[in-house]
């Protein structure tokens, strides 16, 4: 998630506290995997992905090339917010790869 990867990652700070009202619950759960928010409307999802996407971009825009480029020291591993974007567009792209398959395999039912 962008959110998680923006405060946890690259700014290594607290999240906004706007941000973490858009998030009922806990984004993850004990085994690791995202928290599924149910009964909200599909323009409250996007909304909040609109939002997320919102301060992410500002944050990403306002980075100088040495800041794009200088790790984060982590616990289990060191990261650069040039490494974050192409993650996050790598992943998006896988989903958008299975979103693509699954209306595939509906039009053909």
């Amino acid at each position: 998630m962008e959110a998680d990867w923006l405060y946890n990652e690259v700014l290594v700070t607290e999240w906004d506290s706007e941000i973490r009202s858009l998030f009922p619950l806990e984004n993850s759960s004990e085994d690791g995997s995202l928290t599924h928010i149910k009964g909200q409307s599909l323009e409250e999802h996007f909304y909040r992905l609109n939002k997320v996407r919102e301060v992410f971009l500002y944050h990403f825009r306002s980075m100088d090339l040495t800041d794009w480029r200088k790790p984060r020291v982590l616990e289990h591993y060191d990261v650069t917010p040039e490494w974050v974007v192409y993650h996050l567009i790598e992943h998006e792209s896988h989903h958008r790869g299975q979103i693509f398959q699954l209306l595939r395999e509906l039009r053909s039912d």
